[in-house]
């Protein structure tokens, strides 16, 4: 009887480990880093080569870093969300990930450039740093330089208005 019973227990409980998971939203996958200081970079510019891009830059306000590529499918999907997004002034910084220089700035003459600055991550360290699995991720920084959010995927109007832009509008030197 017992020799019956605990193969049926397991197969029950690996059942209900399967069905809680379905349950999941695979675009809220946890980071590490939410709550933890931004980790420290420095990058080229991808627009001048000869300028730095450092973590600094994410400190004072509240900002978006987003990571794209120009070989990204999806990466093209979220871009007029991001242009709209900088036409309304939110701080939005960009680190572009595993991408050629020439193709990137391809990219950006075509859709136009919504970022400030724009770090050139050829090699995907600094994304690794920064628990990157893939094209587009968005981090929501804080003015004091800690992750307050992580969104994998590409962001829509509605990821914006549920969660980034309140989150934003709530901490100190939001806008507004």
């Amino acid at each position: 009887m017992l020799r019956t019973a605990v193969p049926f227990v397991v197969f029950v409980l690996l059942m209900l480990l399967l069905w809680a998971g379905l349950g999941l939203n695979p675009r809220e996958l946890p980071s590490p880093l939410v709550g933890r200081p931004a980790p420290a970079f420095e990058l080229p510019e991808l627009l001048d080569p000869e300028a730095r891009f450092q973590h600094e830059a994410l400190l004072g306000q509240a900002s978006l870093l987003n990571v794209w590529a120009s070989w990204c499918v999806s990466c093209r999907a979220e871009h007029p969300v991001l242009m709209e997004l900088a036409r309304a002034g939110v701080p939005l910084y960009a680190l572009n990930y595993k991408d050629t220089r020439a193709d990137a700035m391809a990219y950006l003459r075509r859709g136009g450039n919504p970022y400030r600055a724009i770090g050139f991550d050829e090699a995907g360290q600094v994304g690794i740093d920064w628990g990157v699995y893939g094209t587009p991720e968005t981090f929501v920084i804080g003015p004091d330089g800690v992750i307050r959010y992580k969104h994998v995927g590409p962001l829509t109007q509605r990821v914006l208005t549920e969660k980034i832009l309140p989150l934003m509008k709530s901490l100190e030197g939001g806008p507004s």
